[in-house]
């Protein structure tokens, strides 16, 4: 086992390991047909994807798991509660990229999921996680950036073409492309436990607002910059699908716009806001 290139990985697994006491579950490496079948399932109640249309098959969880990538599931018992799939990137021998992580039930398994991916990839040397998620949607965009300490560092628009499951139907496939450096004081902060909600530095423009359910543009000069996001989007798409593509637009342009312009996601509030800072 090389060293790692950056952070404790034997702190790492400690913190994994209290993650999934707190939520009474097990995270272990799956090797077998049968392991990865109840993956498909599990995915498939959590996206009822189209036939043809799955996050990953049988047969890639299969090969990935053969070849030494992180395919893993989260065990209540002899239940599986979750399930992470990730594969090895670039650049070479330093990072991973998480292609799908679900659980069908909350009380912090998809926290113990990651800290246990963060674990595995410091004990092989890595130093970076990378994975995508849409910017709309706010519990995972506090998840990501203020729960475990990611960092987005590209807005991809329709990154993954027309999407014909129950969650995305209907909407574009925009995507965050997050980075997770896993020995960052601030990340492995965040893993202990230890994070807490961003405050909003004063002086702060409001880039986007949220106004009625509405998006609405406000101003992008200054250092720091909010970016606003929808309530519920996936429930706005059913009850208002011509409000959900407005937002889809109007973040799309505004933080797609400030990121591309060089502008850094920093934070992300309990209100649903992005925090955007220049040099």
């Amino acid at each position: 086992m090389t060293e790692p290139a950056g952070g404790d990985a034997q702190e790492a697994a400690r913190q994994y390991e209290a993650a999934a006491r707190r939520c009474g579950v097990q995270v272990r490496e799956l090797r077998e047909l049968a392991e990865f079948e109840l993956v498909f399932a599990l995915f498939d109640d959590i996206w009822k994807a189209e036939p043809g249309n799955a996050p990953i098959s049988v047969e890639l969880m299969r090969a990935f798991s053969h070849s030494g990538n992180y395919v893993t599931g989260a065990f209540d018992g002899t239940t599986m509660v979750g399930a992470s799939v990730a594969f090895l990137a670039d650049p070479p021998g330093r990072a991973l990229h998480s292609h799908v992580t679900g659980t069908t039930v909350g009380r912090g398994v998809g926290f113990a999921l990651k800290l246990h991916q963060r674990a595995w990839a410091l004990a092989r040397g890595l130093d970076r996680v990378s994975w995508t998620f849409d910017p709309l949607v706010r519990r995972n965009a506090y998840f990501n950036i203020t729960k475990l300490g990611g960092r987005p560092e590209a807005y991809l628009p329709a990154f993954y073409g027309a999407m014909e499951d129950l969650i995305n139907a209907g909407d574009e496939s925009d995507r965050l492309l997050l980075a997770w450096r896993l020995g960052e004081p601030h990340v492995a902060a965040a893993c202990s436990g230890a994070a807490r909600p961003p405050r909003v530095p004063p002086g702060a423009v409001v880039a986007l607002a949220d106004e009625r359910d509405l998006p609405v543009a406000g101003g992008t000069r200054g250092r720091v910059l909010l970016v606003a996001t929808p309530h519920d989007v996936e429930a706005l798409r059913r009850a208002a699908p011509a409000a959900a593509k407005a937002w889809r637009y109007a973040v799309r342009d505004v933080l797609g716009g400030l990121i591309g312009d060089g502008a850094r996601v920093t934070g992300f509030t309990t209100d649903g806001r992005y925090i955007l800072e220049r040099e």
